[in-house]
C-alpha cells in the first residue's frame, strides 16, 4: 500500500514523520505523503517544517512526498490557498472534501475540483457536477479507512464507477492505531463493494511515481 493522506504533529497528527515513516514501513507499506492540516494560518509553517527533510529523502525506507490538507476553507478561497501551498513548496495537495462526519462548508468539493489539486479526500455524498469535474481534471477520489469519514465509501465508489472517476484508498491517519496494511485496505476496498482493488493502489503507485519525478 501507498498511503497518500496522514498527518504528524505539524498539524493534529500523534507521531513525528520520522516515526510515522517507521511505522508505515514496518507495516510493509512502500511509501507514503504527509499532509497535514492547511489553511492560510499555517502553510508556510508547515511546508517550511518539511522543506528541512527533504535532504533526507533518500535515506528513509520508503518513498515519502511531503504536502497539505487544506481543512475547512472557505470554497471562495480554496484556489488561493492552492496557489499558496505550491508556492511554498508542496508536492502534493489533498483537500479536506465534504465529509458527513463533520461540517464541512456546502461548496467545497465543487471549488476544489476545480483547482490543481491531486485528491479529494473523503468527499461525502458527492454530486455529479463535481463527480464530472473529478473526471475532466484527473482528480482522484479518496475512499477511506477512517472513523466516520469511511461511512459513504459504498457512494463514492459506485458514483465514481458510474461517471469513470479514477479512486485512491487513503487512511487519513492521526495516529499509530489508524495506520493499517495492504491487507486491511483490500479489505475496506471490499467493503465498499470495489471489485478490483488493484486498481486503487496502482493509481496510488502512479501518482506516487509523478510526484516524485518533479521532486
Amino acid at each position: 500500500m501507498i498511503d497518500l493522506h496522514t498527518h504528524s504533529v505539524f498539524s493534529d497528527g500523534e507521531l513525528l514523520p520520522s516515526e510515522l515513516i517507521r511505522r508505515m514501513a514496518e507495516l510493509g507499506n512502500k511509501g507514503l505523503a504527509i499532509t497535514d492540516h492547511a489553511d492560510f494560518s499555517n502553510i508556510p509553517d508547515i511546508l517550511a517544517g518539511f522543506s528541512r527533510l527533504k535532504e533526507y529523502r533518500d535515506d528513509y525506507e520508503i518513498k515519502v512526498l511531503f504536502g497539505v490538507e487544506i481543512t475547512h476553507v472557505p470554497p471562495k478561497l480554496i484556489g488561493r490557498a492552492v496557489d499558496l501551498s505550491i508556492k511554498e513548496g508542496a508536492e502534493i495537495i489533498v483537500v479536506h472534501g465534504e465529509t458527513v462526519a463533520e461540517p464541512v462548508k456546502s461548496g467545497t468539493n465543487l471549488a476544489a475540483l476545480n483547482e490543481e489539486i491531486d485528491i479529494l479526500a473523503h468527499p461525502g455524498l458527492i454530486d455529479e457536477e463535481s463527480l464530472q469535474l473529478a473526471l475532466e481534471n484527473d482528480i482522484f477520489l479518496e475512499i477511506t479507512s477512517r472513523k466516520g469519514h469511511c461511512l459513504t465509501n459504498g457512494y463514492v465508489a459506485r458514483k465514481a464507477e458510474e461517471f469513470g472517476c479514477k479512486l485512491i484508498i487513503n487512511t487519513d491517519a492521526h495516529s499509530p492505531s489508524d495506520l493499517i496494511s495492504h491487507k486491511e485496505a483490500e479489505t475496506v476496498c471490499k467493503g465498499a463493494g470495489i471489485k478490483d482493488c488493484s486498481l486503487l493502489f496502482e493509481n496510488s503507485k502512479k501518482l506516487m511515481e509523478k510526484k516524485l519525478k518533479r521532486v
